[in-house]
């Protein structure tokens, strides 16, 4: 059984980016490995891992005042 920010669209694209991000970091220069390369994952994986801690324990009417707030900064984006 899937979590509920599992279904988020905006989760489902701060998957994504994370993964271009990694794709990306690889053609950096090897003496950015610890420094910018290890900062620039860590936030873009922070971008998903946030949007699911956040969604965890609420009640259904909170996750969906969540995914409003989501689909509303989405369509910003």
């Amino acid at each position: 059984m899937p979590f509920k920010f599992e279904k988020l669209k905006i989760w489902q694209i701060a998957i994504d980016i994370s993964d271009d991000i990694n794709k990306l970091t690889r053609t950096f220069p090897k003496d950015e490995i610890f420094v910018l390369t290890s900062q620039i994952k860590r936030a873009a994986d922070s971008i998903s891992l946030n949007i699911s801690e956040g969604s965890t324990g609420q009640s259904d009417p909170e996750q969906r005042n969540f995914q409003d707030s989501f689909n509303n900064l989405q369509l910003k984006l």
